[in-house]
């Protein structure tokens, strides 16, 4: 029994025609696809046959039937004996011709004589039935305009129909079977030194180039080049110019598609165009096929189980995941790199071993990959000498490589307008603002009452940014409208991108947002809606910290809400717990809140000289630096005799710590040699020439 199964299988294989086995195209090579204009012209004639025949009228099928016995031409005279003698039972008369038909259906025509009135007595007479024959039509024009004409009339239409469809939809007949314009090809000139800030990833797909160039170093050996490489990231992290360096170096047609691409209103055009795409890969192999967003098509079949599995997405899916099984590295290589920022979602069987084999993160740039991608960037950008790269990059913590190659044409667009010859540090600034807050709005005019309660608003916030530890630092306070709603804002700029962040951390973050508030309750009098979006912020970090972070009694360990995209931020989280537990979150939410609020509040009570020193210099000024904020605030401990709050820099502290880890290693040697001095003069110190290498260890 198995070996008739292994035969049969086989035998079905063996067959051109079949799509099993072998994941082969379906056979399009039959006489309909091969003779489409011979085919037209039998359908163009039957329809005219059909045409005719029914436009045709009775007495013309009946003339055309009687006209199909033998005629014979005989004299007028004779005509009208056989008339008289009652042997015609009908008379056709036309212009020139008599045709007349007798009892016994012999046809007879003779030409007509003009002025002669006694026929048609004669035939009233003898009661024969009589009637004019149409006109005699040119059997040649005939011909052209009844059959000739219309025939190219019909071909002339299907061509305009088919070249529209062919342009709009591809190079099939009705264009919905393939991916001809829909599949970019082309030889990227990308290099990897035109990629930048994403060097762990660059060493991934090395490989890969090297495979390309050299395929025999690894056939030789056995060894195998993954299939397909997957990469993922944020978006504008630099995926799509990274599949396009690797097609670069390895100088390979480079065949990129989107996966929307191949989704269609038609059942099976996803699938047909799935082939193509392969089939001309394998063409012009060793290539690289990418597919960008490859999650249109292949999101996990799992999620929509209960709704059927026909649907146009997964016959897709399902097409794709048996080309990528079909194709052999070794005699054509053609590598699949696909990109997504939501592979949570994608089909496991999509992200095993033997399709897509790795998975290569590209994340946003560190500060030194900011510093390189900046740099790639201002290669064709006219930038001044004076201008501090590492300046722009500490602005530019959390960024991704987009937003960074916007803000440097954002820049060279502000130095154009204002007619320079360079692009200056200042315009750089200005770029990053606007890529943060937003466009400057200096047209929108605020009366002074809201000025001042703007301006002792962004006060709060900087001071208690600056006065609270793990804060982020201030760099810029501005009282200039920018964006959609902001009427002020205090720019908080890490210096580097964080991981991770420790509760003390979050904390300050919410004391920050709430010192805008704090400070209209304490220097105003009443509080105002600025606040708003401050608040709607500190309530998401509170419950962060409960349901997702574990940093509370209400939940302890247990995790409450799950975020479902990896890399998307604002997506769709799962919530898992009862009403209780709700309640008790909320209680801790605003305990929480009411407690950091009372500390805020008295804080700015204490500083509340500097607050007031803060708000003169913005008022006048309308924005004010980072420095002049902490130059305040010193002034003001310093006059106070107040221990410094202000938070100093990461630098700093390292290097603090290390003069007094060296002034303490000094001590100690100081220490050794005044009891080494000391001893009697009778006695060596002991293990002399070690504790001499041990002082110099520690002086070094």
């Amino acid at each position: 029994m198995a070996q008739f199964c292994v035969s049969k299988g086989k035998q079905m294989n063996n067959n051109p025609n079949q799509q099993g086995g072998n994941n082969m195209p379906p056979n399009n090579n039959n006489f309909f696809n091969k003779n489409p204009i011979l085919i037209f012209a039998v359908f163009a004639i039957i329809a005219i046959l059909l045409f005719r025949s029914f436009n045709d009228s009775p007495t013309s099928l009946a003339s055309n039937a009687l006209s199909s016995e033998p005629s014979r031409n005989i004299a007028y005279s004779e005509l009208k004996k056989l008339i008289e003698s009652n042997q015609i039972a009908r008379v056709d008369i036309g212009q020139t011709t008599i045709r007349a038909i007798s009892k016994q259906n012999a046809v007879f025509t003779t030409q007509k004589v003009s002025n002669d009135p006694g026929l048609i007595a004669l035939l009233d007479e003898k009661g024969i039935v009589y009637d004019g024959r149409p006109t005699e039509r040119n059997w040649f024009l005939d011909m052209i305009f009844s059959w000739v004409l219309p025939v190219f009339i019909f071909f002339g239409i299907w061509m305009f129909l088919a070249s529209r469809m062919q342009r709009n939809m591809g190079s099939s007949i009705l264009g919905m079977g393939s991916s001809g314009r829909l599949v970019n090809s082309e030889k990227p000139k990308v290099k990897f030194g035109d990629v930048a800030g994403v060097e762990e990833a660059k060493e991934e797909v090395k490989e890969i180039v090297d495979f390309l160039k050299y395929p025999e170093r690894y056939i030789n050996l056995g060894a195998k080049i993954p299939k397909g490489l997957l990469l993922v990231g944020p978006p504008g992290t630099g995926k799509t110019l990274l599949a396009k360096a690797v097609a670069g170096e390895a100088d390979v047609p480079f065949f990129s598609v989107s996966g929307s691409s191949f989704i269609e209103m038609f059942v099976g055009v996803g699938a047909s165009r799935v082939r193509d795409l392969f089939e001309k890969a394998k063409k012009e192999a060793p290539a690289i096929v990418f597919i960008d967003e490859i999650d249109a098509i292949g999101k996990s079949r799992a999620a929509g189980a209960m709704m059927g599995g026909n649907d146009e997405r997964e016959q897709t899916l399902n097409q794709l995941l048996a080309e990528m099984d079909g194709f052999g590295t070794e005699s054509s290589p053609v590598i699949v790199l696909a990109a997504t920022n939501r592979p949570e979602i994608l089909d496991a069987a999509l992200l095993r071993p033997g399709r897509f084999d790795r998975q290569v993160l590209v994340d946003k740039p560190d500060f030194k990959g900011r510093c390189d991608i900046l740099r790639v960037h201002m290669k064709d950008v006219k930038i001044s000498p004076e201008v501090k790269v590492e300046d722009v990059a500490r602005l530019t913590a959390g960024l991704a490589g987009a937003d960074l190659a916007n803000i440097i044409n954002e820049a060279a667009l502000l130095a154009g307008r204002d007619s320079k010859k360079y692009v200056e540090q200042k315009d750089l600034v200005e770029a990053v603002e606007r890529a943060i807050a937003g466009l400057e709005k200096k047209s929108r005019r605020i009366n002074e009452k809201e000025k001042k309660i703007v301006t002792y608003h962004e006060c709060g916030h900087a001071l208690i940014a600056e006065t609270t530890k793990g804060a982020k630092k201030v760099s810029k306070v501005s009282v200039i409208p920018r964006g959609l709603a902001a009427l002020g804002y205090t720019l908080n700029t890490p210096e580097e991108n964080k991981f991770l962040m420790q509760k003390h951390e979050l904390l300050a973050e919410v004391d920050v947002l709430l010192g805008g508030r704090a400070a209209e309750e304490v220097f105003i009098g009443e509080i105002s809606t600025g606040a708003s979006n401050d608040l709607e912020r500190a309530t998401d970090i509170i419950k962060a910290m409960i349901s997702m972070y574990g940093m509370s009694e209400i939940a302890g360990l247990m995790v409450l809400e799950k975020q479902r995209n990896t890399f998307l931020t604002g997506g769709q989280t799962i919530k898992d717990y009862s009403e209780k537990t709700a309640e008790a979150l909320d209680e801790y939410v605003k305990a929480t809140l009411d407690e950091r609020y009372k500390g805020v509040l008295a804080t700015l009570k204490l500083y509340k000289d500097a607050i007031e020193t803060m708000v003169d210099a913005l008022y006048e000024e309308e924005t004010i630096e980072g420095e002049k904020v902490r130059q305040i605030i010193a002034e003001f401990e310093k006059q106070k005799g107040m221990k410094t709050r202000l938070q100093s820099d990461e630098k700093d502290e390292k290097n603090l710590r290390s003069k007094k880890s060296k002034n303490a290693s000094e001590n100690s040697a100081k220490s050794e040699n005044l009891a080494q001095n000391s001893s009697p003069k009778g006695e060596k110190p002991a293990r002399k020439k070690s504790d001499k290498n041990e002082n110099d260890t520690q002086k070094g």
